[in-house]
């Protein structure tokens, strides 16, 4: 099956984690200088993770505005969400930068969200799958 309808749990999935993504790619944008200092992470890179974001979050509201997508793109949201994860938990293992306790925490808090996102998005492709074949 390539396709699928987009279920009222699926366009939920997507649409919260567009919504929290833009709110935290325009708060990234916006406020890289002052964060950077709290969170001891470089200003540059809080721009780029916070463009990323309002991209991220734009792709993602297009998407949950179909009527159906490709269930292999519906997996690729999902997976590169569980990417992220990984790839947050990367930096701060990696010593490439020197966050304060509070980046720390800013860092592990926004994981496990877009974790939870990931979750949600996988469930949701694989319940508009079973529903489809039903």
């Amino acid at each position: 099956m390539t396709h699928v309808s987009i279920t009222p749990f699926l366009r939920f999935a997507l649409r919260a984690d567009a919504l929290a993504s833009g709110a935290m790619g325009a708060g990234l944008a916006v406020a890289a200088g002052p964060l950077s200092d709290l969170l001891g992470l470089p200003a540059p890179f809080l721009r780029i993770v916070g463009a990323v974001c309002l991209a991220w979050a734009a792709v993602l509201w297009l998407l949950a505005a179909r009527a159906r997508i490709r269930t292999a793109l519906g997996w690729a949201v999902a997976i590169l969400n569980a990417v992220w994860v990984a790839d947050s938990l990367l930096l701060l293992a990696s010593g490439w930068v020197a966050p304060t306790a509070l980046g720390v925490a800013f860092v592990m808090l926004q994981a496990v969200a877009v974790a939870a996102f990931a979750l949600a998005q996988g469930l949701g492709v694989r319940g508009a799958r079973a529903l489809a074949t039903a």
